[in-house]
């Protein structure tokens, strides 16, 4: 660990030097460390969790009613593009239901050893809807690859009109879905798959058409296999995603570094160290950090000016913030500055090692 220290006037407004670090591990620090309480976190939608769900479970309904009825088509006419999408619109189903017992789960408060409570759930969902979707892409691709050797007699004008129907009912079902708090990892994995199936649907329906005009019936198989290409991009993307979650990464478009610089120009703050940036899971920020304060500032003021930038600036508003008074070359240990009993953010008691 090893800051860059400000130089200039402590009132001025120089650069002073930060340093972020990959990871929140919170280790025993010299100075007075602030441990995390127990607390909850609060829906970021517009109509809170329960019309999150709401929204969710109108979209299921309409899959599921399309499902059954596209299921009985695609055995009745051997279609494997039809049977795909119904394959793709089970998950879209499972998908939702997951997102509906997750969104539940996830607001539930702290308890015991869960401090930071079950926003994670969030992203385990969506891991597990993008695992999902890899798998059906791989099992789908084989079967299409087998009929392009040996086609099967698909008409064309069933596929045709059962795939114009799926557009309309994905395109009611992404309209209701997205209603729901987008900034949930959840409900974009549900998303996700609801989109992808709605491109799906408009693949299925040119195959469905070439086969009509023309009788070339491999056109179903590459229809399937261009569903699964979709399958692979958005399964890819989710496991992605919340594999950041699970690796503790910073946010998506959050920039550790600038976060640093924007701490370390706040006036009074001579060092930042110890900086971790890290998603809670839902679209929830935190950050944790070690500020070194000139000794002619008030440390608690200092700090209130810091937890202001990190909300305004990057929307950070869980921060953890660890300050000591510079003294020479050295921090001085002010219990008083072992942050957390004062200003915006505060969630825990301060404890002095």
């Amino acid at each position: 660990m090893n800051p860059t220290p400000a130089t200039g006037h402590p009132h001025g407004g120089s650069q002073r030097g930060s340093q972020p670090h990959g990871s929140h591990s919170h280790g025993s620090h010299s100075h007075g460390s602030h441990s995390h309480g127990s607390h909850s976190h609060g829906s970021h939608s517009h109509g809170g969790p329960e019309a999150d769900r709401r929204w969710l479970s109108a979209a299921l309904a309409v899959i599921v009613v399309f499902l059954v009825c596209e299921v009985a088509v695609g055995l009745a006419v051997g279609s494997l593009a039809l049977l795909t999408d119904a394959g793709h619109m089970l998950t879209d189903a499972a998908a939702l239901a997951v997102a509906i017992v997750a969104s539940g789960i996830s607001q539930r408060p702290a308890r015991g050893a869960y401090t930071y409570g079950f926003t994670r759930i969030d992203a385990i969902s969506a891991q597990a809807n993008g695992i999902t979707l890899l798998l059906l892409a791989v099992w789908f691709s084989v079967a299409a690859v087998r009929r392009l050797f040996d086609p099967p007699d698909v008409p064309g004008a069933a596929v045709l009109i059962v795939a114009l129907i799926g557009i309309a009912v994905n395109l009611l079902a992404v309209m209701l879905a997205a209603r729901a708090d987008r900034s949930s990892l959840n409900v974009r994995g549900a998303l996700a798959h609801l989109i992808t199936d709605l491109w799906a649907f408009v693949a299925t329906a040119i195959a469905g058409a070439v086969m009509m005009l023309t009788g070339w019936t491999r056109a179903d198989a590459v229809a399937s296999l261009v569903v699964a290409a979709l399958m692979v991009h958005s399964g890819v993307a989710l496991v992605r995603s919340a594999g950041r979650v699970f690796l503790e990464a910073a946010p998506t478009g959050t920039d550790p570094g600038q976060v640093g610089r924007s701490m370390a120009a706040v006036p009074g703050v001579t060092e930042v160290h110890d900086l971790h940036v890290w998603d809670l899971g839902a679209g929830e920020p935190a950050l944790s950090a070690h500020l070194v304060i000139d000794a002619s500032y008030d440390c608690h003021e200092v700090a209130r000016a810091v937890r202001l930038v990190l909300a305004d600036t990057h929307r950070i508003d869980h921060a953890t913030l660890q300050a000591d008074h510079q003294h020479g070359d050295r921090p001085l240990v002010d219990d008083d500055c072992a942050l957390g009993r004062h200003g915006p953010g505060y969630v825990g008691d301060a404890v002095d090692h």
